[in-house]
């Protein structure tokens, strides 16, 4: 070989590398990519059984009901259709009725949302940014005057 030849199998070799490279992280970041949906998108969204979303809106009032240990269900609401979800675990402090949430996780064999996360809002000003378009699309959103 030249050291012509050399040099060129040395940089095609490195340029393999970072391809392979670039190839698994793309690949590694689509299967943690989980997408967000309001209640009254699910119904048109084509889901595959244990397909990982989040799931936002309001929490509906008058539907937390606590379980054995650190179980609740309560349902998520855009004002016109609301999904059942269950959670496991440590709940925010923030976290009431009629207050924004995003929820991640995916759908049981029974049609309940069940979470692996919840988040709530931060104050009585802020909404996570998906809820709030969401519900401004919707028309449920109103603007609270700055002051």
């Amino acid at each position: 070989m030249t050291r012509k030849q050399k040099r060129l199998s040395v940089i095609v070799a490195g340029l393999g590398f970072l391809a392979l490279a670039a190839g698994l992280t793309f690949y590694a970041l689509g299967q943690k990519a989980s997408y967000f949906y309001m209640p009254a998108d699910i119904a048109a969204a084509n889901l595959a059984p244990g397909q990982r979303i989040r799931l936002g809106g309001l929490v509906e009032k008058g539907t937390i009901l606590r379980g054995q240990g650190t179980t609740v269900s309560f349902a998520v609401t855009d004002t016109h259709n609301s999904v059942k979800v269950t959670y496991t675990g440590i709940l925010p402090d923030l976290f009431r009725e009629e207050q924004g949430v995003i929820t991640e996780g995916a759908f049981g064999p029974d049609g309940t949302f069940v979470a692996d996360s919840v988040l709530a809002k931060h104050d009585e000003r802020y909404m996570p940014k998906e809820v709030a378009d969401g519900l401004k699309a919707k028309g449920v959103w109103q603007e609270t005057k700055s002051e």
